[in-house]
């Protein structure tokens, strides 16, 4: 695999896991209700995004470690199977969402109204550690498939997964703000699974067919 696959393969999964209005509308309702300025919401936005890009990003170096071991070992099989396990995965993920209805964790762990008229910690606390415990299993497992490049591939997928999460977080709670949060977003916060499941499989499909 490229790396130009790799960087192209972890910008969109993190561009898609940023967007998801499960992610930053929440933040939104409570900033109005709480009259938080618009700096403030950006803080207190990237302060949450923190611990979930953490355990996310601490599961997805062990699995890469994982995939760097076999990799060393089994490199033709490597980037034979590695491809088809981002398909697998995309496959679960698509009929996950027609299982659990468009449920999501990330909205299930953020209950808007039990934060009204608490402080600004009290706030901020319990949704970090919500979000620490709720992990991205995409982009953790898109660890593996970047392992099949070494360590600085590892590197460059948690650079980027970092940057882009709590920049497209900050950036659609700002938008948001200004009543971006109004627009038909109901396909996307109930389908979040079919999104990352299509996502994962076409990603899986030209890895496959376009190495270089």
């Amino acid at each position: 695999m490229d790396m130009i696959q790799v960087f192209i393969g972890a910008l969109v999964l993190s561009l898609v896991h940023a967007i998801m209005p499960d992610h930053w509308i929440p933040l939104i309702m409570i900033s109005r209700s709480e009259k938080w300025s618009r700096i403030e919401t950006s803080w207190i936005t990237a302060l949450i995004a923190i611990p979930h890009i953490i355990s996310t990003t601490l599961i997805g170096i062990i699995i890469g470690i994982i995939g760097y071991k076999l990799s060393s070992t089994h490199e033709l099989v490597m980037r034979a199977v590695t491809p088809l396990i981002l398909v697998a995965i995309g496959v679960i993920y698509a009929s996950l969402d027609f299982r659990v209805k468009g449920q999501h964790h990330h909205r299930d762990s953020i209950n808007t109204g039990a934060f009204l008229n608490k402080s600004k910690l009290a706030i901020v606390f319990p949704l970090a550690t919500a979000l620490f415990f709720s992990p991205c299993v995409a982009i953790g497992s898109y660890f593996f498939v970047a392992a099949v490049r070494g360590w600085f591939a590892i590197a460059m997928v948690s650079a980027i997964y970092l940057i882009v999460t709590i920049l497209g977080m900050v950036l659609m709670v700002n938008l948001g703000l200004r009543g971006v949060e109004k627009i038909k977003w109901h396909f996307l916060e109930c389908h979040e699974r079919l999104i990352t499941g299509i996502v994962l499989i076409i990603l899986g499909v030209l890895i496959y067919f376009i190495e270089i």
